[in-house]
């Protein structure tokens, strides 16, 4: 059995993610700048009809979503599972005129923040994980 902290893709959609290194890398640094260690990390990207299953499956929630966290970390040691809709991803980055890769940033960043302990329930919360967001995505060295 591999212990080495890792963060893994699975996409289970028509697409096509760029940079996967490069993804790693970055969301280590972000973990790195919480304070927190890497256990593991999964992505999984899929169609806004399979997310929209788990929602109302798991979460008892009868709407889309971009992103769903699950989180299975032990004190600092960050593990989880993210699954985020790729339609949703598309449809945001149109909407808001954005790359589809800097929307789906976003999105993974924000499903890591959750597992680090941020919330957006309340507008302050929502403040502070959007600012946390935007800080990391201009840190992002690619």
């Amino acid at each position: 059995m591999n212990n080495d902290p890792e963060i893994q893709f699975f996409i289970e959609t028509e697409f096509t993610l760029s940079s996967e290194q490069e993804l790693q890398r970055w969301l280590i640094d972000v973990l790195q700048s919480e304070a927190k260690e890497l256990g593991y990390l999964n992505f999984i990207l899929l169609s806004d009809d399979a997310l929209l299953e788990m929602n109302k499956n798991y979460l008892d929630h009868d709407y889309y979503t971009d992103v769903i966290t699950f989180d299975l970390s032990n004190s600092d040691i960050i593990s989880g599972e993210i699954y985020i809709s790729i339609d949703r991803v598309i449809d945001n980055a149109n909407e808001l005129n954005k790359e589809v890769d800097d929307e789906l940033h976003r999105v993974m960043v924000h499903g890591l923040l959750h597992l680090v302990g941020y919330d957006d329930k309340s507008p302050e919360d929502k403040e502070l994980m959007t600012s946390k967001e935007d800080k990391y995505l201009h840190l992002r060295p690619f």
